[in-house]
C-alpha cells in the first residue's frame, strides 16, 4: 500500500482501532522516510547540495535532527 493510499484510507470511517493502527503505521512510516532522507543528506557531496540550493551548515543542521522531529 502506499503511502497515499494509506492517508486515504485514514480519512474513511473506520472502526476506532483501525483508525489507531493506520495511525500508526502512516507515523512510522513517516519517520522511516525522514531517517532514511537525512542519512543520505549526511553523504551528499558539497557540488550537489550547492546545486539543490543548500548550504554545508544547513544540510548538517538538518541531518543531525533525530527522525521523529520534523
Amino acid at each position: 500500500m502506499s503511502y497515499n493510499q494509506a492517508l486515504a484510507l485514514n480519512a474513511q470511517a473506520l472502526p476506532p482501532i483501525s483508525r489507531i493502527a493506520v495511525s500508526l503505521a502512516l507515523t512510522v512510516a513517516a519517520w522511516e522516510l525522514r531517517y532514511r532522507t537525512r542519512k543520505q543528506l549526511a553523504q551528499m557531496p558539497k557540488h550537489i547540495l550547492r546545486d539543490i540550493g543548500l548550504s554545508e551548515d544547513h544540510a548538517e543542521l538538518e541531518a543531525e535532527k533525530p527522525f521523529w522531529r520534523a
